[in-house]
């Protein structure tokens, strides 16, 4: 699977949309988003501008740019809506958890 493939699929599901719904906002069918997502049919520049558009994130990320220029900022976007779907207790646990793994990785004095 190409990493245009991978990075198409996660942010689709990050975006809580089923392939479905994208073909519809796309104005393609469904086994054709399935068909992008597989690696098997190539996307077009529109319609991955289009999918960067609906997802909220960049082209950049998309087609497999460096994390470190454009694409942390996107991956840090996907982990917050994310974290917005939990229940507030869960959401506590989370946050506990990356002050510990930050601790974690702090040097010992």
């Amino acid at each position: 699977m190409s990493r245009i493939a991978e990075r198409l699929r996660a942010a689709r599901e990050h975006a809580g949309l089923s392939q479905g719904q994208v073909a519809k906002m796309l104005g393609l069918h469904r086994p054709t988003v399935s068909e992008i997502e597989a690696g098997r049919r190539r996307v077009t520049a529109e319609e991955l501008t289009e999918c960067a558009r609906i997802y909220d994130v960049s082209v950049v990320w998309l087609t497999g740019g460096d994390e470190t220029e454009d694409g942390l900022g996107d991956r840090v976007t996907l982990a917050a809506r994310e974290l917005a779907k939990l229940r507030p207790e869960d959401l506590d646990k989370v946050l506990h958890l990356l002050n510990t793994i930050r601790r974690s990785e702090e040097p010992k004095k």
